[in-house]
C-alpha cells in the first residue's frame, strides 16, 4: 500500500460523508472526483475499514449493485438502510440507479 494511502482514504471518507440522504454514488465516481479515475478498487478497499458513522451503505458499484453488502452486519442491512431512505433494491441492485445516483464531481468543490 502506498505511503500516502492513509491520506487518500481520508479524502474518500470526506466524500462519503457528503453523499446525501436518499442518494447513492459509486466507487468509481469517488475515485474520479479525487483525481484517481483508475482507483475504484482502492476506494472499495478504503470502504472496508471506514468509520462506523459514515453512510457507507450509499456507496455501490458502477451499475448499482450492493457489492459491499457483506461488510454490513446481518444479511440485508445495506439493503434495509437504502430502502429506509426510499431507494428501491431488487436482487441486490438499485432499481432506477440513475435516478438516485449522486456525482461528487457535479456537487462538491474540494
Amino acid at each position: 500500500m502506498p505511503a500516502d494511502s492513509t491520506n487518500f482514504f481520508e479524502k474518500i471518507f470526506d466524500v462519503v460523508k457528503q453523499v446525501p440522504y436518499g442518494r447513492v454514488t459509486s466507487y468509481g465516481a469517488i475515485a474520479s472526483f479525487l483525481g484517481a479515475a483508475r482507483s475504484a478498487r482502492m476506494v472499495g478497499w478504503a470502504m472496508n475499514g471506514c468509520p462506523g458513522d459514515l453512510p457507507a451503505h450509499r456507496v455501490v458499484n458502477r451499475v448499482g449493485l450492493l457489492s459491499g453488502k457483506h461488510h454490513f452486519e446481518g444479511t440485508n442491512l445495506m439493503q434495509q438502510l437504502l430502502e429506509n431512505e426510499g431507494i428501491e433494491v431488487d436482487d441486490n441492485k438499485i432499481v432506477d440507479f440513475k435516478k438516485y445516483f449522486w456525482d461528487p464531481a457535479k456537487e462538491l468543490d474540494f
